[in-house]
């Protein structure tokens, strides 16, 4: 078997010229004062922005579900034509049971189609579904939901009489409560993206840089210097073209010698358990765009939150680098 000849002394120079210098990927030492301060940083955020949020989106849908009481009757007219009538409220049903149904749970008691329930949670019905089959399915999620209704939050079911405003009152906070207890993370989530977005566009722009659309079809080595722009879809794929979306494209002012921009992506987390479930679509994510555009291509994560050593780490192996928030001016190592 012949042996593998030993690079040259050339050779490693130039894999090294070919190899972006680390920003923080290559500093372990540096990492754990680094998570605590990203922690503090979430931490500090939540508590300021989560309540008012919170409170917030339960003024709304408690709103949303008096008025899916009132449209059922206060669930005294839980049948197939109501529920025709209203299929928005269906959210709102779910969770007047105990225990609260989550979507799939619902549908596997019923038996109930799943376009259906997909459908009626945006607050539609299906179009190709005959009438008689309708009511049938109608019923199915009537009969589950009217056996499990809370009777507890609801006391005039059993005492057959209309509810006070009190009572309804009641009952609508406590089911409002459910429903944004399902939504809270995401609603969490979309407000640290948007302002990890904003802090990106602040420090760019504060150094001459200007926000800028990059036409879908013109090439990527063809946007123009000291541009940005959110949320662009890049092709990838040699054979089979998908887009993928990348967060932040910023083009330097002084083009990269592939004339490629630098690629970032925002993540936050307020868990450790989040980022460990989703490493592997950030490294699925760069082999496809080095594959595509080149083995140099700049790809770096702009964290905030609950990063732990083992996610950081698995990052780091993978030959993706990042930025901490708390740390924004190291974007400049990027040359920006």
């Amino acid at each position: 078997m012949p042996q593998r000849r030993k690079p040259t002394a050339r050779g490693r120079q130039r894999k090294r010229r070919m190899r972006p210098e680390r920003i923080n990927a290559d500093k372990p030492h540096l990492w754990k004062a680094d998570i605590a301060a990203s922690v503090d940083q979430f931490n500090q955020w939540f508590m300021r922005f989560a309540p008012q949020a919170f409170r917030s989106t339960r003024v709304k849908t408690t709103q949303r579900v008096k008025t899916a009481l009132l449209a059922m009757r206060d669930l005294r007219s839980l049948d197939a034509a109501t529920l025709k009538a209203n299929p928005s409220a269906l959210p709102t049903l779910r969770m007047c049971t105990a225990p609260p149904l989550a979507v799939d749970r619902l549908i596997g008691l019923a038996d109930a189609s799943k376009n259906l329930v997909g459908r009626m949670e945006d607050g539609k019905l299906p179009t190709k579904l005959k009438d008689q089959d309708l009511d049938a399915e109608l019923s199915k999620l009537c009969r589950i939901l009217a056996k499990l209704l809370d009777r507890d939050i609801f006391p005039w079911l059993d005492a057959a009489k209309d509810p006070t405003d009190h009572e309804r009152d009641r009952a609508a906070t406590i089911v409002a409560d459910r429903l944004c207890s399902a939504v809270a993370n995401p609603i969490v989530r979309n407000a640290q993206e948007q302002r990890q977005l904003k802090m990106i566009g602040d420090w760019l722009e504060a150094r001459g840089y200007r926000k800028q659309s990059h036409p879908a079809g013109k090439p990527l080595t063809e946007m123009e210097p000291g541009t940005y722009a959110f949320r662009m879809n890049l092709p990838v794929g040699k054979t089979v073209k998908v887009n993928i979306p990348i967060d932040v494209v910023i083009q330097p002012k002084k083009l990269r010698k592939d004339r490629l921009p630098i690629l970032i992506e925002a993540k936050s987390a307020g868990d450790f358990t989040n980022t460990n479930k989703r490493r592997k679509e950030e490294a699925m994510k760069v082999h496809q765009l080095r594959a595509t555009y080149a083995e140099g291509v700049r790809f770096v994560l702009f964290l905030c939150g609950y990063s732990g050593g083992d996610y950081l780490g698995y990052e780091a192996t993978e030959g993706i680098d990042w930025v901490w928030e708390h740390r924004i001016d190291d974007l400049a190592t990027l040359g920006l």
